[in-house]
């Protein structure tokens, strides 16, 4: 399957700034069974965009505006391929602890262990970890399917219920949130009984008969686990999906500190507070008889048009 995806971004300031210097992850990767085929970044005021490969391997786009500006929009357009994953199994074998642990004793993984700025334990994960009754009495494979269900039923889909820096606790007592919010719980839970657990950030394509809770026209997010045999898996409990070929990966994490889409600062004498609007859009792609990609044309060009006063992560994800 074959995907557009336009990400526009937009910022208003109060008064007129005199620098914006801002790094973008927003260029689908290409592993796996996805490859980018095309991708392009531009701001308005216009800028030079350098990029380079963060340790992970997401690619990062960065600009610096120096001129005098009261607003800025970030426009990432991208052509995405994306097969369907091997099959995977219902379960894994007796042996599948022995060998997880035989594989995070070499060191390589630690980061995606041990927790992170997001997704640690507290005492509510922990009495949600009682709850649920996660340990090592099933094999991995059965915990994480059962886990991603269990979450995705525990836990209404609620945007605007939690702000970009929310720590787990504040959904945890709501039981409510958004998918960043199920992402870090999942991540802190799966982590807790020794399962490599990374964030990934991207989106999501709807169609029209699937049943998904997590909204068109915004980012997504879910955790990807390392199995014996199977590698990277990717689980969906927002949901409550296995990831496949309608979820696009932007950027791979710890949490959601490692790749929000946006980050950076400006320099003037505007308040603090900025206006942002945030549009998403992801739809099939057409492709010539040859199988070359069209001109990039998507499929529809839905811009941002309200303005809220958070942070642009917080939007995006929301």
């Amino acid at each position: 399957m074959h995907y557009t995806v336009r990400h526009i971004t937009r910022f208003t300031y109060e008064t007129p700034i005199t620098e914006s210097m801002m790094e973008a992850r927003k260029q689908p990767r290409s592993d796996g069974t996805q490859r980018c085929i095309q991708f392009g970044l531009s701001t308005n005021p216009a800028s030079r965009v350098m990029m380079y490969q963060d340790h992970d391997g997401n690619i990062v786009h960065h600009f610096n505006i120096p001129g005098r500006h009261s607003r800025l929009t970030v426009t990432a357009e991208a052509l995405i391929e994306c097969t369907p994953s091997p099959a995977l199994p219902d379960r894994l074998g007796i042996n599948a602890w022995p060998q997880l642990d035989a594989i995070v004793a070499s060191g390589e993984h630690w980061e995606m262990l041990n927790p992170s700025a997001f997704a640690k334990p507290t005492e509510r994960l922990l009495a949600l970890a009682g709850e649920l009754g996660i340990g090592r009495d099933e094999d991995p494979m059965t915990l994480l399917r059962r886990l991603t269900a269990d979450i995705a039923a525990r836990f209404e889909y609620s945007p605007k219920s939690t702000r970009v820096d929310s720590p787990i606790d504040e959904a945890l007592e709501a039981r409510k949130g958004v998918c960043q919010d199920f992402a870090h719980i999942m991540e802190a839970l799966a982590r807790h009984v020794g399962i490599p657990c990374r964030y990934v950030s991207g989106y999501l394509f709807h169609r029209a008969d699937s049943l998904d809770r997590s909204h068109d026209g915004a980012t997504h997010a879910w955790v990807e686990a390392l199995l014996p045999d199977l590698g990277w898996v990717g689980f969906d409990p927002t949901n409550n999906l296995l990831a496949g070929d309608r979820h696009i990966r932007v950027a791979v994490g710890r949490d959601y500190a490692d790749v929000p889409p946006t980050r950076g600062v400006f320099k003037g004498k505007s308040a603090v507070k900025s206006e942002l609007a945030v549009g998403v859009s992801v739809g099939p792609a057409r492709l010539g008889i040859a199988g070359e990609a069209l001109p990039f044309v998507p499929w529809m060009s839905r811009e941002a048009t309200g303005v809220v006063t958070v942070s642009d992560s917080a939007q995006q994800q929301q």
